[in-house]
């Protein structure tokens, strides 16, 4: 588990599938997305971050609000394919009525400084459909960087933003 401030991550069960449904269930939430998800689709994320916990030790983390336990979105660490490379990615979804909050923001520093401190990897990433401008703020505002970007088959032109751990300890310093 890891707390912050305003929130807490925690691994994602089975409970929480109406709670993300209100998430990624919404069209205009993922609309940077190929769809929006079923329930079907919500229980499969549920069981891959699952197994994610079990092979690696994160995924993506249940994002509830520390005053309430209220599940309001998905935040952590995954790795994906970006750019022909499997590399390790800070990704976010955030319930549409808590956005603009500054609650992505919070944990994707939370799983940024958890990355650096439990992990060898030299370097955090995230990637998402160009035209997806919260992301990228989010991206950018967690301490990353623009890395460039490369033509997908789902998304078109994806964007790639990157944060090193030389880069990471700079900003620790501050």
């Amino acid at each position: 588990m890891i707390c912050t401030d305003r929130l807490i991550l925690r691994e994602m069960t089975g409970e929480d599938l109406e709670a993300l449904f209100r998430v990624l269930g919404d069209p205009d939430n993922m609309k940077h997305y190929p769809c929006a998800f079923d329930e079907a689709r919500v229980r499969s994320w549920i069981e891959r971050n699952k197994e994610r916990y079990r092979t690696f030790g994160f995924g993506l983390w249940a994002v509830c609000l520390r005053e309430t336990g209220e599940l309001i979105g998905d935040c952590g660490l995954t790795m994906q394919e970006i750019g022909g490379v499997i590399r390790p990615e800070i990704g976010y979804h955030i319930r549409r009525d808590c956005q603009r909050r500054g609650y992505a923001s919070e944990a994707a520093r939370a799983v940024r400084d958890w990355t650096f401190e439990n992990t060898p990897f030299g370097a955090v990433y995230s990637y998402m459909k160009n035209t997806n401008l919260p992301s990228a703020r989010t991206a950018l505002s967690y301490g990353c960087r623009p890395a460039g970007g490369y033509e997908d088959g789902v998304n078109g032109l994806t964007s790639v933003f990157v944060l090193t751990r030389e880069e990471w300890e700079r900003i620790k310093e501050k």
